[in-house]
């Protein structure tokens, strides 16, 4: 799907196949927490690959562009808070020149699916994540794709927001490590194969 911009020369940056954006909270505080995972993936893609994301307070988003087969692919985390995460898309979008949302992958934590389960997917419902919500309205649309990685849902709604952002430890951080990983990898199988493929393989296993 096309994103319509109000203006064609807000255009500025060097066209990327693609724009991967991984949803986190900032600060220490949040830092191993489940709601952080596809943040966390994100960087361990760009980190396997030896590269180091800047920031650009206009961006409001970590970034970092690295050369692949498939062409020039834009790695980035949002430096706002997970219900601002729209904030640091449009500026993303208009560095990286992507018109297709299809081009756009965001990396996020999912309550609906079990843990060490992922899904990769163009479009869909919100199920409540404040992230998705906030990209959505500033995209006006839920068709952009998206990689979920699942963490299961907490034992009760009471007991959700604790579940959400509170560091991992003991065994829980290992699982989590584990889901991080795979996330990273379904991440790499995205690039270096294609949407399509990536799907198949990723939806698959």
């Amino acid at each position: 799907m096309a994103l319509r911009r109000a203006r064609e020369n807000d255009r500025r940056g060097q066209k990327s196949a693609l724009l991967v954006v991984g949803l986190a909270n900032p600060g220490t505080e949040y830092e191993g927490s489940r709601h952080n995972v596809g943040g966390d993936a994100v960087r361990l893609v760009v980190a396997r690959r030896g590269a180091k994301f800047s920031h650009e307070r206009r961006q409001r988003a970590e970034s970092v562009t690295l050369s692949t087969p498939r062409g020039a692919v834009t790695f980035a985390i949002p430096t706002t808070f997970m219900n601002e995460s729209g904030a640091a898309i449009a500026p993303l979008l208009r560095r990286t020149s992507i018109d297709d949302l299809s081009e756009l992958v965001v990396v996020h934590d999912e309550l609906d699916l079990e843990p060490g389960r992922l899904q990769l997917r163009l479009g869909g419902g919100l199920a409540g994540h404040n992230g998705l919500r906030s990209i959505a309205s500033t995209l006006g649309t839920q068709e952009f794709a998206r990689l979920r990685i699942g963490i299961g849902k907490p034992p009760s709604k009471e007991q959700g927001a604790d579940y959400v952002l509170r560091r991992s430890t003991g065994k829980q951080r290992e699982v989590r490590e584990a889901e991080v990983a795979r996330a990273a990898d379904a991440i790499e199988t995205l690039v270096e194969r294609g949407f399509d493929d990536a799907q198949q393989r990723v939806n698959g296993s």
